[in-house]
């Protein structure tokens, strides 16, 4: 049996805020810091180790995985970076917030842009600042990989890839493997991993840091999951 554990970043201001976030670079909040203190203190508590870990390139997920692995006092960790572990691009939705988005769509406009597998939000140009071919950290990818507004099913294009690719031979190899990212590339993997419908999928949730373990058989098909928190701890 393997076993991975995946972490969504602790809360960040645009979090606090309701504001789309997606490729935009935020920093966590005290609470974000306290949020990924207590999981590397739990996973401490519950005897996890790690050899490997693969992490986005969004700051929010580097510092959550920078804190997690401090508490865990584990030293010279190899950490694999990955943009196509990013967040979902929520194109010019980025940096509104979703009340504000509300007033001029709907509410449930902004719960499909959210939520929905297959909904794109409103399309990024190149010439728009918010748009990665501006942003010097995606200067050496493709222009044309890199997207102006995704939906769930876009992220999985991605995400899946790499998956495959880096991720499975680590826990192939028998490497304890940790996995820092952000809500929607984490629902992707757990969208892969369990095998869950495209329309299941609108109602998954990922909790801000707090450690979701999945064991797989050999063939990496699921067995359990379970998240680690203050109130499964052992005794």
């Amino acid at each position: 049996m393997y076993k991975i554990v995946l972490i969504r970043h602790g809360q960040t201001q645009y979090n606090k805020e309701k504001t789309f976030c997606g490729w935009t670079d935020v920093d966590l909040t005290e609470k974000g810091i306290e949020e990924a203190r207590n999981a590397g203190q739990n996973l401490k508590k519950e005897g996890y180790d790690f050899d490997i870990a693969f992490c986005s390139v969004l700051k929010r997920a580097i510092e959550t995985l920078s804190i997690v692995i401090d508490e865990m006092k584990i030293k010279n960790l190899p950490i694999n970076y990955s943009w196509k572990l990013n967040e979902r691009h929520y194109g010019s939705l980025q940096g509104q917030k979703h009340e504000d988005v509300a007033r001029t769509c709907s509410p449930e406009q902004v719960q499909k842009w959210r939520r929905s597998f297959c909904d794109r939000p409103p399309q990024l140009g190149a010439d728009d600042p918010r748009h990665p071919c501006n942003d010097p950290k995606y200067c050496d990818i493709d222009r044309k990989e890199l997207p102006c507004g995704e939906s769930l099913e876009d992220t999985i294009k991605r995400v899946l890839p790499y998956w495959h690719e880096e991720i499975v031979p680590a826990i192939k190899s028998g490497k304890k493997v940790l996995v820092s990212a952000s809500g929607n590339s984490i629902r992707t993997l757990v969208k892969h991993l369990e095998n869950i419908s495209d329309n299941d999928i609108v109602g998954l949730e990922i909790p801000n840091a707090t450690p979701l373990v999945y064991e797989l058989d050999d063939d990496l098909k699921f067995i359990n999951k379970y998240y680690i928190n203050s109130s499964n701890l052992k005794s």
